[in-house]
């Protein structure tokens, strides 16, 4: 969570939208669609194709050893386009030295703390910088840096005690928890074509009063799958492991405050703890990063939105002919 209150939240997100506004091509800002798509016509701010990805800066973790953890995320404005743009001119982070660490495909809509980078004590004052360009839309940057109000963010307990779930790749090997992520070592090779199974393990230490009624069932973990990096348009499709649970159909209540069924890219893992599995196949033979997310944002303190509760884990993959 931030450490500032509704009302410093809701100035941050004033300063948002307006450098939102500012930032927009002109291009961009075209009449509606005359095709009467619902979607496009509520306020005109997301058309299907052809907008900017927007790099966010989500906000600063102080280090007990006193380096600075900058976390990044971003938002693109298409709603029908996966956005892929490889490190390069157009994808880069200054100082050079942390370049390489970001995304190369960017899905739909607004995705918090994707990445972080990390910088030594004697580099904490200084600024880290994520430049973007998608497609032939302006180039934009922001700006990670520490020591301001509302952007400084804790691994604190939330009020109800949730925590980020850690997690791990492999039995005994390392774990991690919160954006700050966990890069396995293992580099696996698969073939084109040929499905793989992708595994992640986790444990909720969140401590909750189990006397309330929304804790009594326990709160399940969510797993997500998605290409992080890879060769630009290849595509990754995720199928639903057998060993994963059939997932819980969206209630009219929830589908009407935009709720959507899951997809075949993420599942739960019951009780707050512990394996889940994903079947990925790569359409082309090339060098990928696969981010694996895992949150509790079905606790009631808990949601991207206050920079609570998930954990990030990155795999490598090699796919060959």
């Amino acid at each position: 969570m931030k450490k500032n209150n509704r009302t410093v939240a809701g100035i941050t997100l004033g300063f948002f939208l307006v450098a939102l506004a500012s930032i927009m091509p002109a291009h961009a800002q075209t009449p509606l669609s005359p095709l009467g798509d619902k979607n496009q016509r509520l306020l005109g701010l997301t058309t299907p194709t052809g907008l900017t990805v927007i790099p966010i800066f989500e906000g600063s973790y102080e280090n007990e050893d006193g380096s600075v953890t900058y976390s990044f995320g971003y938002l693109n404005r298409n709603t029908n386009e996966v956005v892929e743009t490889a490190i390069s001119e157009g994808n880069f982070i200054e100082p050079a030295e942390y370049n390489g660490v970001q995304p190369t495909t960017f899905q739909t809509g607004r995705h918090t703390g994707v990445f972080t980078v990390t910088v030594p004590a004697s580099e904490r004052d200084g600024e880290v910088w994520w430049h973007i360009k998608s497609g032939e839309n302006d180039i934009l940057k922001v700006p990670g840096r520490r020591g301001r109000l509302g952007y400084t963010l804790d691994k604190k307990p939330r009020p109800a005690g949730s925590l980020a779930p850690v997690i791990w790749a492999t039995e005994g090997g390392p774990r991690g928890s919160d954006p700050m992520a966990l890069f396995v070592e293992e580099v696996l090779t698969v073939k084109a074509g040929a499905p793989v199974t992708l595994t992640v393990s986790a444990e909720d230490p969140s401590v909750r009063d189990m006397t309330d009624d929304r804790n009594a069932k326990g709160i399940p973990l969510r797993a997500y799958w998605s290409k992080f990096q890879g060769p630009i348009g290849a595509e990754v499709t995720f199928e639903r492991h057998p060993s994963s649970p059939e997932p819980e159909p969206v209630t009219e209540a929830a589908a009407s405050r935009g709720a959507k069924p899951a997809g075949p890219n993420e599942t739960k893992m019951i009780g707050g703890k512990g394996t889940a599995n994903v079947l990925a196949t790569f359409t082309q033979p090339g060098d990928y990063l696969i981010r694996t997310m895992v949150d509790n944002w079905e606790a009631i303190d808990s949601t991207e939105a206050d920079q609570c509760c998930w954990s990030n884990m990155y795999q490598k993959i090699t796919v060959t002919p």
